[in-house]
């Protein structure tokens, strides 16, 4: 069992992942430079300029949920470089509403599509008050800008309902918001996240980017999607090799709708379709277990112009039935 002091930066599913493709001793010595116990001034000042953050956290049953807080820039603050002072509260709709505590683990994924940049914190929450959300750095680490879509966002205030959908399974709204995505988010986590012990245990959450359409809603309860070749830290996939409990989050860049989805994950390591689809290294399979969906509830505008991550180009899409 690693302890909170174990030098080893990256868990047993991690490393059993850098291990089938042949990149474990190498991402162990990057890993140890890379993923750091305090953040950088750059990704200190990386935070505070951003109008909205995404979290993955983990609710009371263990099911992990990707969320997003946004409010205008400058909500983010960092008192040292071992904290992140969050000024926003999740809605009530939002999955956070329910999973935030003092002692909790946490995710943050700081993301600028409009320069592609991105900037990972996974902590624990310290302490709530009317101050904001302030969270303690136990892995600080950068990723590189592949896959991600250009586009610019501005903080917008909206007056609205926030009309909740929940479901066991998609309708025709909500295939309709997969088959447009060209982004989503996903939140996993380790299976000793909740008991605070090696700071490699515990939630993450990862962008995922490909060409609109890139998700394929088999049915109304599983969804497929191709996994192209990253940094090869594998934080998601190896949170799922050992707990396959998986969120996650589409956003409508147009109406502002959220999809929030609690699903488990498996790993296609050999399929036909993975050979068929180009770019691929492996598939992701869903199995929806629950479904939430937000009506235009988010407080900010995207850009109609969109250009699409030179990393996809010779990537594949699913075949048309």
């Amino acid at each position: 069992m690693e302890s909170p002091d174990d030098p080893q930066v990256f868990h047993p599913g991690e490393r059993r992942m850098q291990a089938s493709v042949g990149v474990r001793d190498r991402m162990a010595a990057i890993g140890a430079h890379a993923i750091r116990t305090s953040m950088p001034e750059q990704h200190r000042t990386f935070f505070a300029q951003l109008p909205f953050v995404m979290v993955g956290s983990m609710d009371a049953e263990g099911q992990p949920w990707a969320s997003i807080l946004t409010n205008p820039p400058g909500f983010i603050g960092s008192p040292d470089a071992r904290h992140l002072l969050i000024r926003a509260r999740p809605t009530v709709a939002d999955p956070l509403h329910e999973t935030l505590a003092p002692g909790a683990p946490i995710a943050l994924l700081g993301i600028e599509q409009s320069t592609r940049r991105r900037n990972r914190m996974n902590g624990i929450v310290e302490r709530m008050d009317d101050d904001g959300l302030l969270v303690g750095v136990q892995q600080s680490f950068g990723n590189c800008p592949k896959y991600i879509q250009a586009r610019q966002v501005d903080y917008r205030a909206i007056e609205s309902s926030g009309t909740v959908h929940s479901a066991t399974a998609l309708n025709e709204s909500t295939r309709q918001i997969i088959a447009r995505a060209d982004t989503l988010f996903i939140a996993t986590a380790h299976p000793g996240a909740h008991h605070g012990t090696a700071r490699s245990y515990g939630v993450d959450v990862s962008h995922r980017g490909g060409k609109p359409g890139f998700v394929r809603a088999d049915d109304d309860a599983t969804l497929t999607l191709p996994d192209f070749a990253g940094n090869r830290f594998f934080n998601t996939l190896g949170n799922i090799m050992l707990n396959p409990r998986a969120g996650l989050l589409f956003i409508d860049f147009e109406t502002g709708d959220l999809l929030y989805l609690a699903a488990e994950a498996q790993i296609v390591f050999d399929s036909p379709e993975l050979d068929a689809f180009a770019g691929a290294e492996r598939l992701l399979r869903f199995k929806i277990r629950h479904v939430r969906h937000v009506v235009a509830s988010l407080p900010l505008h995207w850009s109609r112009e969109v250009e699409i991550s030179p990393f996809l180009a010779d990537t594949g899409e699913w075949e048309r039935i």
